[in-house]
């Protein structure tokens, strides 16, 4: 960060509740699919040699950074795009449908 963005207190607090927001999220995310896997707590797809090794929320982020959602339209509701596998067992271990995104329930 430059000296310029940090110059109040205010600022300074602001940057500091985001950055302890964003490690939450993440904290949690790796949480949940620790929980969902059971007692073993590995899982094989997040390396390229498909190891079997304890999920972290870099990995599981990196891995999820690659989906995409299509569009919906007033009949076909929007989805998300799967490309690989291991998405898919993330989603799933993440309690998340593909197929209905959550702000349709609401």
């Amino acid at each position: 960060m430059a000296p310029v963005f940090l110059q109040h207190n205010r600022r300074i607090s602001a940057l500091i509740t985001v950055i302890c927001l964003a490690l939450l999220v993440f904290c949690l995310i790796e949480r949940q699919v620790r929980q969902a896997l059971g007692g073993n707590q590995t899982m094989r797809g997040l390396y390229p040699d498909n190891r079997a090794v304890r999920p972290t929320g870099r990995m599981i982020l990196y891995h999820l950074a690659g989906l995409r959602m299509r569009a919906g339209t007033a009949t076909d509701p929007p989805t998300i795009l799967i490309i690989r596998g291991v998405q898919a067992h993330l989603l799933e271990l993440l309690g998340i449908d593909e197929t209905r995104p959550r702000w349709l329930d609401t």
